[in-house]
């Protein structure tokens, strides 16, 4: 069976754009999922669901500048190793960068990281709605940054205007076309969005298929006023088919992937001989990954997509998944598997 992989999210921003906060709000609202984190200002922690303390075996002081610039590859998959250790059992690690780091250099050593165990899983640019102009004027780079992204988060948005966030919103579109952006206040996203958070009744479930019904629920220890949640701001699109794929058109729909589209995960069935077994899908922006593995003896086989955006539309996903089942089958053809197993990791 595929060995699972930790995804490593990015947390960047500039100075006082809500990195911390966004960060602390993940951490109370894990559902059950345990998070590595790899912070600049106090180290790496290992945090439990249910509460952020840290472990103090597990802390690792990176107070000495930009992480991007105090450390290199090799340092970095060090602190990844320790939290992608099966001892931790960590579900998902979130790097906060410095106020002034380079995402596109964090992005380039979690890549290029020789730990098997670990998965790029995206870049999250924290825009702050009431200083971007300054900011922009300040750190002409952060054009470049947003445009990188694959979500942004547009906190602190209930410190402006309708007139004035509409006008950010659409800025921030033309710097990252087809990219989500989250209004959100007090860094208060959805972790679902992020990360796949373990429910209750399922703690050793690898992979959840969500409805939007699950992504909208409210936890038993919320408490807190919603607005600015994700609930209005992005859709989940679930597809499933027990009739196999064709690997080259479900191919063609994943690389010209629609605007607004961030996440995709589920499992995948192909009919090609020799090629049965369960791909596991992961995609983060225009990051994509295959996982092969057995399917379980009494596991049926069907596909089953979990897709999540902001302004996708729901019909089109459809039905472009639909235009991609197999409806004969073509065992002989092992060429048609060639786009798949490019991005396939066993």
């Amino acid at each position: 069976m595929a060995k699972r992989q930790i995804p490593v999210i990015v947390l960047a921003g500039f100075l006082g754009s809500g990195k911390t906060t966004l960060l602390n709000h993940l951490l109370s609202r894990s559902g059950g999922s345990r998070i590595g984190a790899v912070v600049n200002d106090f180290g790496k922690i290992e945090i439990d669901a249910m509460s952020v303390a840290g472990q103090v075996d597990s802390m690792v002081s990176l107070g000495n500048g930009c992480l991007c610039c105090a450390v290199d590859t090799s340092e970095l998959d060090g602190f990844l190793d320790r939290l992608a250790r099966p001892a931790a059992r960590i579900d998902v690690i979130v790097i906060e960068a410095s106020g002034l780091a380079e995402p596109q250099e964090l992005i380039r050593m979690i890549l290029a990281s020789e730990n098997e165990s670990i998965v790029y899983g995206g870049l999250v640019e924290v825009v702050d709605a009431a200083e971007f102009p300054a900011t922009r004027a300040r750190h002409p780079e952060l054009d470049r940054h947003v445009g990188i992204a694959d979500l942004v988060v547009l906190n602190k948005a209930d410190r402006i205007g309708d007139e004035a966030r509409e006008s950010l919103l659409e800025t921030l579109g033309e710097l990252a076309p087809g990219t989500p952006v989250v209004p959100a206040t007090y860094g208060r996203v959805d972790p679902e969005l992020l990360f796949d958070r373990k429910p209750r009744e399922e703690r050793n479930e690898a992979i959840r298929q969500l409805s939007f019904e699950d992504l909208c629920r409210s936890d038993d220890s919320d408490d807190h006023d919603h607005d600015g949640h994700l609930h209005a701001a992005y859709e989940s699109v679930e597809f499933t088919s027990e009739a196999p794929m064709h690997p080259r058109r479900l191919m063609d729909f994943l690389d010209s992937r629609p605007e607004g589209l961030y996440r995709i995960k589920g499992f995948v069935h192909f009919g090609i001989a020799g090629h049965r077994n369960k791909f596991t899908l992961h995609a983060v922006g225009d990051f994509l990954r295959f996982y092969p593995s057995a399917w379980g003896r009494s596991e049926k086989r069907a596909t089953q997509l979990v897709m999540i955006g902001s302004g996708v539309d729901a019909v089109a996903l459809r039905a472009g998944l639909e235009a991609c089942v197999d409806s004969a089958p073509q065992d002989g053809d092992e060429h048609l598997m060639w786009g798949v197993l490019r991005y396939a990791r066993g």
